[in-house]
């Protein structure tokens, strides 16, 4: 199994995460903003990750420092439960419509983290979540787990159906990139034969 466990302690949050790459999907999260809980909660459920994340964040404030702590965490479980990244599938995408609305997300889990973000909301929030921190929950976790991260909606005009295709779209391509691939015989899929911050 595949796991990875990070603790994250600061004077904003206090957070604790723990990724089973290899798991069924069960979930139990909680960081205070019901809204970021059922986004992580498609991460886990749509990805077949077992997530058990838990922040407690200066919510009192607002919710900048409980998103971004808890992306940078869930980033670096990720990252240990990958380890060295032998016998990967390395690269994953995934389309996905929800009804008017569809995105695209594809990713390389290259050892150097890269987002491309091009996506919009109309509204400023999501059942208490500040929408301009969904940009802050792709670009920590992709800095933290080493990943290069594109993420586009192509079309859509509903906030819910955006942000949910986004966070879907990602368990879906993550599922498929760190799928273990029979064919590398446990090689690290790079002609350098690392995938740990140098060009491959």
């Amino acid at each position: 199994m595949r796991i990875g466990t990070v603790t994250r302690k600061t004077s904003e949050t206090d957070v604790s995460v723990t990724v089973n790459l290899d798991g069924t999907g069960k979930r139990s999260i909680s960081t205070g903003i019901g809204f970021y809980d059922h986004m992580l909660d498609q991460l886990g459920r749509h990805g077949m990750f077992d997530l058990e994340i838990k922040t407690v964040g200066d919510l009192h404030i607002d919710g900048h420092h409980t998103v971004e702590d808890t992306a940078i965490a869930l980033g670096e479980a990720f990252a240990k439960a990958l380890g060295d990244r032998a016998g990967i599938t390395r690269y994953g995408h995934a389309y996905v419509p929800m009804d008017e609305t569809l995105s695209r997300v594809a990713l390389d889990i290259s050892g150097r983290p890269f987002l491309v973000w091009k996506v919009n909301f109309t509204q400023s929030q999501l059942g208490g979540m500040d929408c301009e921190l969904f940009w802050h929950v792709f670009h920590s976790f992709s800095q933290a787990a080493g990943i290069t991260l594109h993420v586009e909606t192509l079309y859509g005009s509903n906030n819910h159906h955006i942000a949910e295709s986004c966070f879907k779209g990602l368990a879906r391509a993550l599922k498929q990139a760190v799928a273990i691939d029979p064919r590398q015989a446990g090689s690290i899929p790079s002609t350098k034969g690392s995938l740990g911050g140098t060009y491959v």
